[in-house]
Protein backbone atom coordinates (compact mmCIF):
# COMPACT_ATOMS: atom_id res chain seq x y z
CA UNK A 1 0.00 0.00 0.00
CA UNK A 2 1.67 3.06 -1.04
CA UNK A 3 2.22 6.46 1.54
CA UNK A 4 0.91 8.26 -0.80
CA UNK A 5 -2.58 8.80 -2.69
CA UNK A 6 -1.15 11.60 -5.36
CA UNK A 7 -1.52 14.24 -2.91
CA UNK A 8 1.03 16.17 -0.63
CA UNK A 9 -0.28 14.63 2.47
CA UNK A 10 0.90 11.11 3.90
CA UNK A 11 -1.86 8.75 2.87
CA UNK A 12 -2.69 8.30 6.74
CA UNK A 13 -3.65 12.02 7.10
CA UNK A 14 -5.26 12.16 3.96
CA UNK A 15 -7.58 9.15 6.27
CA UNK A 16 -7.67 10.96 9.53
CA UNK A 17 -8.45 14.49 7.89
CA UNK A 18 -11.30 12.83 5.46
CA UNK A 19 -9.66 13.89 2.13
CA UNK A 20 -9.43 9.90 1.35
CA UNK A 21 -12.23 7.34 1.27
CA UNK A 22 -11.74 4.44 3.65
CA UNK A 23 -11.45 1.58 1.87
CA UNK A 24 -14.03 -1.00 2.44
CA UNK A 25 -14.71 -3.28 -0.34
CA UNK A 26 -15.96 -6.94 -1.34
CA UNK A 27 -16.73 -9.56 1.40
CA UNK A 28 -14.40 -7.31 4.16
CA UNK A 29 -16.71 -4.83 4.67
CA UNK A 30 -17.23 -5.75 7.94
CA UNK A 31 -13.84 -5.14 8.76
CA UNK A 32 -13.61 -1.19 9.12
CA UNK A 33 -11.17 1.06 10.20
CA UNK A 34 -12.69 2.16 13.08
CA UNK A 35 -13.25 -1.57 13.97
CA UNK A 36 -9.67 -2.34 13.74
CA UNK A 37 -8.35 0.96 15.36
CA UNK A 38 -10.75 0.08 18.48
CA UNK A 39 -9.94 -3.57 18.88
CA UNK A 40 -6.31 -2.46 18.80
CA UNK A 41 -6.71 0.24 21.13
CA UNK A 42 -8.20 -2.38 23.64
CA UNK A 43 -5.13 -4.53 23.29
CA UNK A 44 -3.15 -1.54 24.04
CA UNK A 45 -4.68 -1.21 27.29
CA UNK A 46 -5.43 -4.36 28.47
CA UNK A 47 -2.28 -5.83 27.82
CA UNK A 48 0.25 -3.57 26.54
CA UNK A 49 1.87 -2.02 23.43
CA UNK A 50 4.35 -4.70 23.15
CA UNK A 51 1.18 -7.83 22.88
CA UNK A 52 -0.02 -5.69 20.07
CA UNK A 53 0.60 -7.21 16.63
CA UNK A 54 -0.90 -7.51 13.21
CA UNK A 55 -1.52 -11.29 14.06
CA UNK A 56 -2.31 -10.78 17.59
CA UNK A 57 -5.15 -8.13 16.15
CA UNK A 58 -6.25 -10.69 13.54
CA UNK A 59 -6.82 -13.45 16.12
CA UNK A 60 -8.96 -11.16 17.87
CA UNK A 61 -10.95 -9.70 14.97
CA UNK A 62 -11.33 -12.93 13.85
CA UNK A 63 -9.97 -12.47 10.00
CA UNK A 64 -7.05 -13.55 8.35
CA UNK A 65 -3.65 -11.13 9.11
CA UNK A 66 -3.52 -9.91 5.44
CA UNK A 67 -6.65 -8.65 5.92
CA UNK A 68 -5.68 -5.50 7.61
CA UNK A 69 -3.83 -4.49 5.05
CA UNK A 70 -6.53 -3.64 2.97
CA UNK A 71 -6.80 -0.70 6.01
CA UNK A 72 -3.69 -0.13 7.53
CA UNK A 73 -0.12 0.16 5.95
CA UNK A 74 1.23 -0.96 8.78
CA UNK A 75 1.61 -1.19 12.56
CA UNK A 76 3.03 2.55 12.52
CA UNK A 77 -0.12 4.01 10.70
CA UNK A 78 -2.04 1.82 13.01
CA UNK A 79 -0.35 4.02 15.95
CA UNK A 80 -1.45 6.72 14.23
CA UNK A 81 -4.96 6.21 13.76
CA UNK A 82 -5.12 4.86 17.30
CA UNK A 83 -3.29 8.46 18.72
CA UNK A 84 -5.98 9.85 17.01
CA UNK A 85 -9.24 7.84 18.44
CA UNK A 86 -7.99 6.92 22.39
CA UNK A 87 -7.82 10.41 23.69
CA UNK A 88 -11.50 10.85 22.83
CA UNK A 89 -13.20 14.96 22.43
CA UNK A 90 -10.72 17.77 23.73
CA UNK A 91 -12.47 19.32 26.40
CA UNK A 92 -15.23 22.27 25.45
CA UNK A 93 -12.85 25.75 26.14
CA UNK A 94 -14.05 28.74 25.16
CA UNK A 95 -12.19 30.76 23.28
CA UNK A 96 -11.70 33.04 25.90
CA UNK A 97 -12.71 31.92 28.98
CA UNK A 98 -12.55 34.12 32.27
CA UNK A 99 -10.73 32.20 34.58
CA UNK A 100 -7.70 31.01 32.41
CA UNK A 101 -6.70 29.04 35.30
CA UNK A 102 -9.22 26.80 36.26
CA UNK A 103 -9.63 26.25 32.53
CA UNK A 104 -5.91 24.64 31.66
CA UNK A 105 -5.71 22.62 35.05
CA UNK A 106 -9.12 20.89 33.91
CA UNK A 107 -7.53 20.06 30.94
CA UNK A 108 -3.96 18.74 32.31
CA UNK A 109 -6.12 16.47 34.70
CA UNK A 110 -8.47 15.40 31.84
CA UNK A 111 -5.12 14.52 29.37
CA UNK A 112 -3.90 12.80 33.11
CA UNK A 113 -7.08 10.53 33.03
CA UNK A 114 -5.89 10.01 29.15
CA UNK A 115 -2.81 8.50 29.80
CA UNK A 116 -3.47 6.57 33.10
CA UNK A 117 -6.53 5.39 30.65
CA UNK A 118 -4.04 4.36 27.90
CA UNK A 119 -0.28 4.45 29.16
CA UNK A 120 0.56 2.94 25.87
CA UNK A 121 0.24 6.45 24.40
CA UNK A 122 3.34 7.45 26.70
CA UNK A 123 4.89 4.94 24.92
CA UNK A 124 4.17 5.37 21.14
CA UNK A 125 4.97 9.67 21.34
CA UNK A 126 8.20 9.05 23.20
CA UNK A 127 10.24 8.75 19.80
CA UNK A 128 7.37 9.95 17.44
CA UNK A 129 6.76 13.20 15.05
CA UNK A 130 4.75 16.39 16.79
CA UNK A 131 1.09 15.36 16.71
CA UNK A 132 -0.35 15.95 12.63
CA UNK A 133 -3.79 14.21 13.44
CA UNK A 134 -7.49 16.12 14.46
CA UNK A 135 -7.80 13.70 17.81
CA UNK A 136 -4.21 14.97 19.44
CA UNK A 137 -4.07 18.53 17.53
CA UNK A 138 -7.73 19.50 19.27
CA UNK A 139 -6.34 18.65 22.84
CA UNK A 140 -3.53 21.00 21.66
CA UNK A 141 -6.17 23.41 19.80
CA UNK A 142 -8.24 23.16 23.91
CA UNK A 143 -4.93 23.84 25.66
CA UNK A 144 -4.19 27.24 23.92
CA UNK A 145 -7.90 27.81 24.07
CA UNK A 146 -7.13 28.18 28.54
CA UNK A 147 -4.81 30.82 27.48
CA UNK A 148 -7.12 32.75 25.09
CA UNK A 149 -8.31 35.25 27.81
CA UNK A 150 -4.88 36.46 28.57
CA UNK A 151 -2.57 39.16 27.24
CA UNK A 152 -0.07 36.21 26.53
CA UNK A 153 1.61 36.03 22.82
CA UNK A 154 1.22 33.00 20.74
CA UNK A 155 4.43 31.58 21.54
CA UNK A 156 4.00 32.79 25.51
CA UNK A 157 0.74 30.86 25.22
CA UNK A 158 2.42 27.44 23.61
CA UNK A 159 5.68 27.88 25.88
CA UNK A 160 3.33 27.41 28.77
CA UNK A 161 1.27 24.50 27.02
CA UNK A 162 4.16 22.70 26.44
CA UNK A 163 5.54 23.31 30.18
CA UNK A 164 2.12 21.76 31.65
CA UNK A 165 2.12 19.11 28.75
CA UNK A 166 5.66 17.73 29.50
CA UNK A 167 4.28 17.85 33.32
CA UNK A 168 1.31 15.95 33.09
CA UNK A 169 3.51 12.88 30.94
CA UNK A 170 6.09 13.16 33.01
CA UNK A 171 3.39 12.33 36.34
CA UNK A 172 2.17 9.62 34.44
CA UNK A 173 4.88 7.85 33.60
CA UNK A 174 5.99 7.63 37.51
CA UNK A 175 2.54 6.91 38.76
CA UNK A 176 0.68 4.17 35.77
CA UNK A 177 2.82 0.71 35.91
CA UNK A 178 4.91 -0.74 33.07
CA UNK A 179 2.92 -0.40 30.04
CA UNK A 180 4.24 -3.31 28.40
CA UNK A 181 3.21 -5.47 30.92
CA UNK A 182 0.58 -7.70 30.30
CA UNK A 183 -2.00 -8.35 32.96
CA UNK A 184 -2.87 -11.82 33.42
CA UNK A 185 0.19 -13.58 33.07
CA UNK A 186 1.46 -16.47 34.92
CA UNK A 187 4.57 -14.29 36.09
CA UNK A 188 4.72 -12.97 39.55
CA UNK A 189 3.66 -9.15 39.70
CA UNK A 190 6.20 -6.45 39.12
CA UNK A 191 7.81 -4.98 41.79
CA UNK A 192 6.57 -0.96 42.31
CA UNK A 193 8.96 1.96 41.10
CA UNK A 194 9.20 3.26 45.00
CA UNK A 195 9.59 -0.89 45.53
CA UNK A 196 12.62 -0.96 43.17
CA UNK A 197 14.14 2.07 43.71
CA UNK A 198 14.64 0.82 47.76
CA UNK A 199 16.73 -1.89 46.18
CA UNK A 200 19.00 0.37 44.28
CA UNK A 201 19.34 3.58 46.05
CA UNK A 202 21.96 3.60 48.54
CA UNK A 203 24.78 6.94 50.07
CA UNK A 204 25.52 7.76 46.78
CA UNK A 205 22.27 9.60 46.74
CA UNK A 206 21.23 11.09 49.75
CA UNK A 207 18.22 13.30 48.15
CA UNK A 208 16.54 10.57 46.63
CA UNK A 209 17.43 7.98 50.13
CA UNK A 210 15.25 11.11 51.70
CA UNK A 211 12.60 11.23 49.30
CA UNK A 212 12.28 7.17 49.85
CA UNK A 213 12.23 7.68 53.55
CA UNK A 214 9.42 9.92 53.42
CA UNK A 215 7.45 7.86 51.35
CA UNK A 216 7.48 10.24 47.81
CA UNK A 217 7.42 7.71 45.81
CA UNK A 218 4.51 5.51 47.15
CA UNK A 219 1.96 8.26 46.29
CA UNK A 220 3.75 7.88 42.20
CA UNK A 221 2.11 3.77 43.17
CA UNK A 222 -1.27 4.67 43.44
CA UNK A 223 -3.41 6.45 41.36
CA UNK A 224 -4.97 9.29 44.13
CA UNK A 225 -7.46 12.12 43.17
CA UNK A 226 -5.18 14.03 40.87
CA UNK A 227 -7.97 17.22 40.92
CA UNK A 228 -7.17 17.07 44.66
CA UNK A 229 -4.77 20.38 45.14
CA UNK A 230 -3.28 17.95 47.75
CA UNK A 231 -2.03 15.62 45.89
CA UNK A 232 1.79 15.55 44.43
CA UNK A 233 0.11 15.90 40.84
CA UNK A 234 -2.24 18.73 42.04
CA UNK A 235 0.69 20.10 44.25
CA UNK A 236 3.27 20.07 41.47
CA UNK A 237 0.57 21.89 38.49
CA UNK A 238 -0.74 24.55 41.00
CA UNK A 239 2.91 25.05 41.71
CA UNK A 240 3.07 25.82 37.98
CA UNK A 241 0.18 27.71 36.94
CA UNK A 242 1.38 30.01 40.24
CA UNK A 243 4.39 31.03 38.19
CA UNK A 244 2.40 31.15 34.89
CA UNK A 245 -0.22 33.63 36.73
CA UNK A 246 2.62 36.35 37.76
CA UNK A 247 3.11 36.47 34.14
CA UNK A 248 -0.17 37.06 32.77
CA UNK A 249 -0.25 39.58 35.57
CA UNK A 250 2.50 41.27 34.08
CA UNK A 251 0.98 41.28 30.71
CA UNK A 252 -1.85 43.19 31.63
CA UNK A 253 -5.72 42.43 30.79
CA UNK A 254 -6.67 40.87 27.36
CA UNK A 255 -6.97 43.47 25.12
CA UNK A 256 -10.28 42.74 24.27
CA UNK A 257 -11.66 43.61 27.99
CA UNK A 258 -9.58 46.93 27.76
Amino acid sequence: MSEKTGGELPRTLEVLWGRSERRARGPAQALSLDRIVTTAIAIADTEGLAALSMARLAERLGCATMSLYRHVANKHELWTFMLDAAPGPAPDISPTPADWRAELRRWAVELTGVYRRHPWILQVTTAGAPPLDPGQLAWLDAGLRALGGTALRPREKMSVLLLVLHYVRGDTQLSTSDPGTAPGQDEPAAPSYGELLARLIDERFPALAEALHDGVFDEYDTEGPVEDPASHFGFGLDRILDGVEKLVRERGPHPAAS
